[in-house]
């Protein structure tokens, strides 16, 4: 049976990056909870490290899911205020390493990853990514309001309306690479 290690050199350099970036994805939103005020201990870091490294390995996996869940314990445990702007280097991390992990997960580590398919993911990610900043506004602005009668109203449209921009954006992206 080859090991581990062995099978890193069958990936393409292609798949190695975005293993990488899968691999660091979970680890530095983990450490973005220091900046904002508590820093993660080893016993917290290295179950965190070996799932990113197990999710790695499989992209495809459901241990993905762990690896996330463990990050949002975490910063659920680690933080009074979940509004620090640290937050938002994590969720940057997370979708980069969410993004990177399907893109890994297209095909066998031996085969390079198209470049079509890397714009059209990351158009995909970087469309997520918009919505974050002003949601997290919105949660600043909010956080102190004893009276949050409109906070979930709110939050449910401002989520559909992402998910119908999303959509309509996306629709057309997949009708331009139709032949």
């Amino acid at each position: 049976m080859r090991g581990w290690a062995e099978g890193l050199g069958d990936l393409t350099a292609s798949q190695l990056v975005l293993r990488g970036l899968v691999l660091l994805g979970p680890v530095v939103a983990v450490l973005a909870t220091g900046p904002a005020g508590s820093w993660a201990p080893w016993w917290v870091l290295l179950p965190i490290l070996a799932l990113a490294v197990g999710f790695a390995a499989l992209p495809e996996s459901s241990v993905g899911i762990a690896t996330y869940l463990a990050v949002l314990a975490w910063w659920t445990l680690a933080l009074e205020d979940g509004l620090d702007p640290m937050v938002l280097v994590a969720v940057v991390a997370l979708v980069v390493s969410h993004v990177a992990a399907v893109l890994a997960s297209y095909g066998p580590g031996e085969m390079p990853v198209h470049g079509p398919l890397v714009r059209r993911w990351a158009v995909r990610g970087a469309l997520v990514l918009l919505v974050v900043p002003p949601t997290w506004l919105l949660g600043r602005g909010l956080r102190d309001d004893t009276a949050q009668h409109g906070i979930w109203v709110t939050g449910v449209a401002v989520a559909l309306a992402a998910t119908l921009a999303a959509a309509v954006a996306l629709a057309g992206s997949d009708r331009e690479a139709q032949p």
